[in-house]
């Protein structure tokens, strides 16, 4: 199993290409089933996940072609997907396991041929993510739904029927499946409540060029008309927000000075923010945006993680890695995911010092971290780890770094471009 070996104290400096979102593709290349047409998609990542979701939607029936985007490898590789019919309803447990986001063929798939059968899915160990809102929604709109040995069984044999439905809770995976299960629906859904994070946004920009008329996008309330047919679109990618933050905050731990190439602020305002009263500096330039950290030392910043537009869950471990180099303490509190703090113990045998009670972490800056061996347990763990191995004093090992391969694309290529002394051992 490979690991990486980091030696830190080396600023980083230079610039650094955003990937296209993760989470952004990965509803897109589900869209696909819902049309024989061809979906283009641009600036796709080159991730695990990524790869997962092409295995699933193959074993579907989708024919796909990859092939590299414009301007070589930088700008991301360009996948044709083309849905001409679908060979199997059924989502299988050995490729959903791998990723919770396979859950996201159901309402395409449930849609277009009038049932699905999904497994129960899988990916980070972060807590309960049940699919109680997906499964709800999709009844709203006249779907018969049982849970049968582990799977998801779907039944909508006359099709879906455009409803009103408003979710008790915001829910990211549940939007996107319902937005796009009422794409092929009788009739005008109305989704209240719904998730406005960017990629629904780029999800719903998607659909609108795919040939579906879809009201409210960027808001809480979506208006979806239902189509009989898609049609050929192409659709590029927006960069990840998440990516871009994590770099953000690897370049402040280290006191570095780097230009993020494609980033966009106005996707990641809530952690801007954090990070600006936490002394680091984020300007806008033609080309991305450049961070660096001010004169002084970091602050402590409090933070409490929120759907969009609020500070982001996927960004809450490295916020803390930052914050255990601050000078005072930080609270950092996590309302998204109950089991979100499993780095914790991984970043005290660095020399972290963080009190957790209950939702909350109590983090006190500490002189210095220490370089050790320590374990990922989920993705966003893990590159949590190696921001605190960017400036910890000595060598760290991060072992189990597939969970980081799921969502970072070549990461240890674009620190090292930067100064870090950063290497993946294979195992």
């Amino acid at each position: 199993m490979d690991r990486i070996r980091i030696r830190g104290g080396r600023q980083l400096k230079g610039e650094i290409v955003v990937s296209g979102s993760k989470n952004a593709c990965l509803p897109a290349m589900a869209a696909a089933l819902l049309t024989d047409k061809p979906l283009v998609l641009k600036n796709v990542p080159r991730l695990a996940d990524i790869a997962t979701m092409m295995q699933l939607l193959r074993q579907h029936g989708v024919e796909i072609e990859a092939a590299p985007g414009e301007n070589g490898h930088a700008h991301g590789t360009r996948l044709t997907l083309k849905a001409g019919k679908i060979t199997s309803t059924t989502a299988p447990y050995d490729i959903v396991r791998k990723m919770r986001a396979s859950v996201l063929v159901l309402g395409p798939l449930l849609a277009r041929e009038g049932e699905a059968r999904v497994s129960l899915p899988g990916g980070c160990s972060i807590g309960a993510r049940p699919v109680d809102l997906h499964i709800a929604g999709l009844k709203a709109m006249g779907a018969r739904i049982d849970i049968d040995g582990g799977y998801i069984v779907a039944r909508a044999p006359k099709g879906l029927t455009g409803a009103r439905f408003t979710f008790p809770k915001v829910s990211v995976g549940a939007t996107e499946n319902l937005v796009m299960a009422a794409a092929l629906a009788k009739g005008t859904t109305v989704i209240d409540n719904a998730a406005r994070e960017p990629e629904i946004i780029d999800l719903a920009e998607c659909l609108t060029k795919m040939g579906v008329p879809i009201a409210g996008i960027g808001s809480e309330t979506l208006t979806i008309e239902g189509v009989e047919q898609l049609k050929p679109a192409t659709h590029v990618v927006i960069p990840d927000r998440i990516e871009a933050g994590t770099y953000a905050m690897a370049i402040a731990m280290t006191s570095g000075d780097v230009e993020l190439l494609g980033g966009r602020l106005d996707l990641m305002e809530a952690a801007a923010q954090s990070l600006r009263a936490a002394g680091v500096v984020l300007e806008k330039t033609n080309r991305g945006f450049r961070v660096r950290r001010a004169n002084g030392e970091l602050h402590g910043v409090d933070v409490m993680t929120e759907p969009y537009p609020g500070f982001p869950t996927d960004l809450q471990a490295q916020m803390m890695a930052l914050m255990t180099r601050a000078d005072g303490a930080s609270m950092i509190t996590e309302t998204i995911f109950e089991s979100r703090f499993m780095h914790v113990p991984e970043l005290m045998r660095m020399g972290a010092n963080v009190t957790i009670h209950h939702e909350s972490a109590l983090v006190r800056g500490v002189p210095k971290l220490r370089g050790a061996e320590v374990m990922a347990t989920d993705l966003r763990a893990s590159v949590s780890l190696a921001i605190a191995g960017l400036a910890a004093e000595g060598e760290t090992t991060l072992h189990r770094v597939y969970h980081l391969d799921r969502g970072y694309e070549r990461l240890e290529e674009k620190l090292a471009a930067c100064g870090a002394e950063i290497e993946r051992l294979k195992g």
